[in-house]
């Protein structure tokens, strides 16, 4: 950036953080129960794939629920971006109230080499009891884990859809266990769920993962669609269903292009 200023200082630059969306939760979805100076430094839970749920949320508020007979604005949503990175959102009335990732990307989910949320006394042991460098442990949780570590095979939930090793499956039942643990969360946060989108590679393309989940969630009253859900349709709910359930492409580029149009 600075660069590109010192070329061409007329240009205008647009920075658009991926954190934004979530920046207006309320301080008790985004503190974390350490001492208070460490939250006064800025050791906050912020949130990623704000420029996604950004997306999302409008294109489900202005596109989607309008065709489909639903209400335009408001309502409960929990966004499921599931992809080689994967996070929850939980939206009310069209503003982030809770996410599961937190002061960084590895936070809340298990993904495609990221481990996710883990009791932090595991971490301390394995430094202080194994001997493991801090480096080393940070290479595990990111690059490691997920469901290339669970499964031994691959971090690509295509790959591991497509193979018979018990190992790929019980990483499938995982990442959905985990999914479908995080949902009933952020629907206490909620008070309850009015839709459920899913988004990204795994969202968008993976029906038995969206199986899975959907199964997980019957409790809040999802009932999924097989033929539709099998088709990667746009509403996979069933008649019965007491919650939307929807399949939406992200857009992430076109989400900062709108920011850069409306900001230059």
């Amino acid at each position: 950036m600075r660069a590109l200023a010192a070329l061409r200082p007329d240009l205008p630059q647009v920075a658009c953080f991926d954190t934004a969306f979530h920046a207006d939760q309320p301080p008790v979805a985004r503190t974390f129960p350490l001492p208070r100076r460490y939250r006064d430094a800025g050791v906050i839970r912020y949130g990623f794939h704000g420029l996604s749920y950004d997306y999302i949320n409008r294109v489900l508020n202005d596109q989607i629920l309008p065709t489909h007979g639903g209400v335009a604005t408001g309502g409960r949503v929990i966004v499921a971006h599931l992809g080689n990175g994967a996070s929850l959102c939980a939206i009310h009335d069209g503003k982030s109230v809770a996410s599961t990732m937190g002061f960084t990307a590895v936070e809340g989910l298990m993904m495609g080499t990221r481990s996710g949320s883990l009791d932090p006394g595991l971490v301390l042991h394995l430094i202080l009891q194994e001997g493991m460098a801090p480096e080393a442990v940070q290479q595990m949780l990111y690059k490691e884990s997920g469901l290339l570590g669970v499964s031994g095979i691959s971090g690509d939930m295509r790959e591991l859809l497509k193979c018979d090793a018990p190992e790929a499956a019980e990483a499938i039942e995982l990442f959905a266990y985990r999914i479908v643990s995080e949902i009933g969360s952020l629907a206490a946060a909620l008070g309850g769920l009015d839709h459920l989108v899913f988004t990204a590679g795994i969202g968008e393309r993976a029906a038995p993962v969206r199986a899975a989940v959907v199964e997980g969630c019957q409790w809040l009253g999802a009932v999924l669609d097989p033929t539709a859900n099998q088709a990667d349709a746009t509403d996979i709910a069933a008649e019965s269903s007491r919650v939307g359930l929807w399949v939406i492409p992200t857009d992430e580029e076109r989400m900062i292009a709108w920011h850069t149009a409306s900001t230059v």
